[in-house]
Formats: C-alpha cells, sequence, structure tokens
C-alpha cells in the first residue's frame, strides 16, 4: 500500500492490493480480493468486494456498490469476476455485479466509461469502451454493449440483449431486442428510429460512409420481402463497406434476443 492515500476510517483487508497513488477517503471498505489500479479514488464510503480489479485512473464517488454478490437466485457463490476498466467515472449509489457460472463468470465494463448515479449493470453484462450511462440506466445480466454507446436516463435493457457500438438508446425506452450498431432506440417498447446520426457526426464519420449507412439502413429495413432476404442484398450491394458489413455481421450473428426494427416499416433517419 506504498504511496497510496487512505484515510484512517477506511477498511482495507488484508490480501487486497493497491496500486501507486491510490486514494481511498472516508468510510470506504475494500475487500481481500480486490484489486486497485494506480490512481484509482474511491471518494467516500465506497464499497468494493468480491473478485473484483478496478483500472488506473477509474473514481468512484459515495454510496456505490461494485462487486457484491449478483442478484440472480441461481448464483450460488462462485468464485466470479468483475473488471472495471481505466479512467471509468462511476457516481453515486452505482450497482455493479459480478458474473455467474450461467454467463461466463465474468461482468466487464471497458475504458472510459461514465455511469452517472443509481444506475446498475448486472451479473454478466460486458460493456465496451466510452459507453455513457445516464441516471437510473437499468442494463439487465448478460446484455452485451458495444463500444461509444450512449443510454438515456431511466432506460431500461432486457436481459441477454446486445447493443450494438454507436448507438443511441433514448430516455425511458424498455429495450427487449437487439439494437443494431450506429441505430437508435427510443420507446416502451423501444422500437428503432432510424440511425444516431448526432453521434456519428460528433465522432467525425466521413459524410460519404454515413450516406452509405442510410442508404443501407433503408434496403434492410425496407418493406418488401424478408429481413434475412433484405440483409443479403445489402451485404452484397454494400460489400466494401465497413460500416455496413458492420451491421450485417450484428443482425447474422446468432441472438436469443430478435433485433429491433422500425415501427412501420422503413423510419426516417
Amino acid at each position: 500500500m506504498s504511496s497510496a492515500d487512505i484515510h484512517p476510517t477506511a477498511i482495507i483487508a488484508d490480501g487486497a492490493v493497491i496500486g501507486a497513488g491510490v486514494r481511498i477517503g472516508p468510510y470506504c471498505m475494500v475487500g481481500p480480493k480486490v484489486v486497485l489500479g494506480d490512481y484509482v479514488e474511491l471518494i467516500s464510503h465506497v464499497v468494493v468486494e468480491g473478485k473484483t480489479a478496478i483500472g488506473a485512473g477509474t473514481r468512484i464517488f459515495p454510496f456505490a456498490s461494485v462487486g457484491h454478490q449478483p442478484q440472480d437466485l441461481k448464483f450460488h457463490g462462485e468464485d466470479s469476476r468483475l473488471e472495471i476498466g481505466e479512467r471509468c467515472t462511476i457516481r453515486e449509489s452505482v450497482t455493479i455485479n459480478p458474473g455467474t457460472e450461467g454467463g461466463g463468470m465474468l461482468t466487464k465494463i471497458g475504458n472510459d466509461c461514465l455511469i452517472m448515479a443509481s444506475a446498475h449493470v448486472a451479473h454478466d453484462a460486458i460493456l465496451g469502451n466510452n459507453v455513457i450511462m445516464a441516471n437510473y440506466v437499468g442494463v439487465a445480466g448478460h446484455v452485451h454493449v458495444g463500444d461509444n454507446v450512449i443510454f438515456g436516463g431511466t432506460c431500461v435493457i432486457h436481459q441477454f440483449s446486445r447493443i450494438g457500438a454507436h448507438a443511441f438508446i433514448g430516455a425511458q425506452s424498455m429495450v427487449d431486442g437487439d439494437v443494431i450498431p450506429y441505430g437508435m432506440a427510443v420507446g416502451n417498447r423501444a422500437v428503432l428510429t432510424g440511425l444516431n446520426l448526432v453521434g456519428l457526426k460528433r465522432r467525425k464519420f466521413d459524410r460519404e460512409a454515413i450516406h452509405r449507412l442510410r442508404a443501407a439502413y433503408r434496403q434492410i429495413f425496407a418493406s418488401e420481402g424478408t429481413l434475412i432476404e433484405r440483409v443479403e442484398d445489402a451485404a452484397e450491394l454494400f460489400k466494401d463497406d465497413s460500416l455496413v458489413q458492420e451491421v450485417v455481421g450484428f443482425i447474422r450473428q446468432p441472438s436469443s434476443r430478435p433485433i429491433l426494427l422500425p415501427r412501420n416499416g422503413n423510419e426516417s433517419e
């Protein structure tokens, strides 16, 4: 624990690994299997338990509960893990659970994520890098989230759903299916409402690439033929376009949840 700044009221269990420059504030508790990377900060009243590894530079705010037993009745004490990446910000009263035997034994959050107050990440969820979860978002068990996804406040994601990279989920949405990469989903139950054009432009995607993606979206979610037929047509027509092929690959991938569709055919995107 050399070079760490630990408040005298904090309780650090024997066996915990504390990196250089770590700051642990008043009334925090750190369990015996926890690893805190360099310059992690637990501001105050934070509890970190279980086999939990937190990456360098991550900050966790008061009353967050990280690494405690999953909220899954099938959990029977297996030595599962939670991994949180570097430079994440985890705000007040967030809860994050480790994995379970039935889901790969791992919950994982990527680098540079912002998880706002009172949000929840359940067992066996996998989040990519640069994910933003606004207040009170609930991500259920076994959900997979790609890079650069943004969740609006108080939305919830059904277990086993997939959220593709660069997608946007509108506030108060209930998502019970898979959202394509670059897609935008809104509503209860949520439907696909087009592409996340604002996000694409903010992240400096090429204008022509966005035009091709819009054309592929219109083709994939047109009313003629079956979804699989339209996906295969788009795969061939845009075979040299990496963004379209990412969407095609996402839809082709086996999943226990359906692909989210527009409500009335091809919505404006």
